[in-house]
Parts: structure tokens; sequence; C-alpha cells
């Protein structure tokens, strides 16, 4: 198979606000953090010549719009991440189909570019959830990228077929499926090519997972812009923080773990392999 079928995923939101909403209940305004640091991805990207697929928080397009201009301008393709980070689970069909068709809009509308993907916050859609992927289609998405084929604490679709391909919805609707990459060890479907998989992990075992995945399938990477901060958060974060109990406490804190690593495996990932957006992998797979 050749080397260039990976695709560097990146799910732009704004981890300040949504920490703050999702784990202490407070509503707070989107940072400027998130454009910081995704502009330091896009640098990158541009020293190694590489395009990615950007999955963007409607929210953020809504504050940012000249961030959503630059990645277009640059080259990247742009995806939809939701409009205000909601997983499928808490939202109706209706409450969905208005969730991401206007962030569809919207990011349509800045950048003067179609959008063809979706990725759905949490990886939320699950056997529990799989209408979604009716609302997905009907929205106007060739394809979606939100369904991890193993077995999480929360998310994933034990047994969901790992290569991409095309499905039909619940309703009967064609839609084009782009599973997150998991490797088997031990007969066990493990997440290993994003996220916390990549903060927490060895980049050895990083290389090792792609190296196995590649004789099979696309690498399919994902990263948060947020997984690069490694400043201090606002003040008023650490107040929350020290109002919630020792475990929950723990569990935020330790969403920091080897942050310092992620940039610079990200800068040997990006000079090990070879990448492409996810639309353009889907099109030479003759799926669309």
């Amino acid at each position: 198979m050749s080397r260039t079928t990976a695709a560097l995923t990146l799910d732009i939101e704004d981890g300040i606000s949504i920490a703050m909403r999702d784990a202490f209940s407070v509503k707070s305004e989107q940072t400027d953090r998130v454009v910081r640091l995704t502009e330091k991805i896009l640098e990158l990207l541009s020293q190694k010549e590489v395009s990615g697929t950007f999955f963007v928080l409607g929210q953020v397009a809504e504050k940012f719009p000249k961030l959503v201009k630059k990645i277009s301008e640059e080259g990247h393709e742009l995806g939809v991440h939701g409009y205000h980070h909601l997983q499928f689970f808490r939202m109706s069909r209706e409450e969905a189909y208005e969730e991401i068709s206007s962030a569809k809009k919207l990011i349509e509308d800045i950048s003067g570019q179609q959008v063809y993907g979706h990725r759905a916050p949490a990886f939320s859609i699950t056997p529990e959830t799989k209408w979604g992927l009716d609302v997905i289609a009907k929205a106007g998405f060739i394809y979606d990228s939100s369904i991890m084929p193993a077995k999480g604490f929360r998310y994933g679709w034990p047994g969901f077929p790992r290569n991409i391909h095309s499905l039909k919805t619940p309703s009967g609707d064609e839609l084009i499926e782009v599973p997150l990459s998991t490797l088997n060890i031990l007969g066990y479907n493990v997440p290993v090519c994003g996220g916390s998989y990549l903060r927490l992990s060895p980049y050895a075992f990083t290389k090792m997972a792609c190296e196995r995945i590649l004789k099979k399938r696309p690498v399919i990477f994902y990263l948060h812009p947020y997984e690069l901060d490694t400043e201090r958060y606002p003040d008023y974060y650490y107040d929350q923080l020290d109002k919630v109990g020792f475990v929950k406490r723990n569990k935020m804190k330790s969403m920091w773990i080897n942050r310092k690593t992620v940039y610079p495996k990200l800068s040997s990932l990006l000079e090990t392999y070879e990448f492409d957006k996810m639309i353009n992998i889907v099109r030479r797979r003759n799926y669309s």
C-alpha cells in the first residue's frame, strides 16, 4: 500500500471553554488560544509541506472567521465538528441536524470552500446513536469520521468495520465512513493514533502501530490544538478546578501529562509519512 494513505485530522475547538462548560458547568467565551495553537500547527504543516483536514467547531468559526479563511487559503480541507461541541447522545434528531447543518453553512460561507466531511464531538456515533448517521447524510456530507471501532469508557463501536467503506444509514441513505485507526492487540482493537493515545504512548509504539496499520488500510491521525498547549490556563479555570472533588480534579490534571511531547511527536510523524486530505484519500479509494 502506498505510504501516501495517511490523513492528519485536526479537531479545532477551544479546550478552555469546553472544559469550563463540560467539567464545571460554567459558561465562558471562546479564547484566542485556539487561534494561536492552530496557527502553530499550520506553520508546522507549511514547513513540512503537508495538507491536513480541519474539522472546525461552529463556535470557533463564528468567533474567529479569519482562522477559517487562513486554513482554507493555505490549501487545507475544512470539515465540521458540530457547532457547540454537543455529543449526539445529548441531542434529538432535529437538534443534531440544526447543530451540524448550521456549522456546515457557516464554514462554507466564510471559506467559499465546499465542506465534505463531518466528525462528531467525542466520537459520539455509537450503536446507541447510529441514527446520527441519517442526520449526517441528510445534512449533505459525503463522508463521516466519527466512529472509533473499539470498546471504550466514553465512546466506541466494538465490531464496527475498520476499513473506509460506503454504508447505508438506518434510513437507507448512502454515506462513507472513515473509522479512526485502531491496532489489534491480543484480540482487542485498541486506539493508537491520536489524542491522549499519541500523548501518552512512546513515539516508538506509535510508529510501530502506523507501520502495522498501513499494511492494511490508511492511517487516520487526529489531534486537538489544546493538546499542544503547555501554558498555564487562566485563573478562572483553576478557581473552578479547586472546587471539584479529588478524583475529578486529578483526572483533569492528567490531561496535561506529556503535553510537551506532542509537538515533537507530530513533527516526527510528518517527516516519516506522507499525508493527504481526507477527501482525497476517500476519492482515491473510489467511494465517491
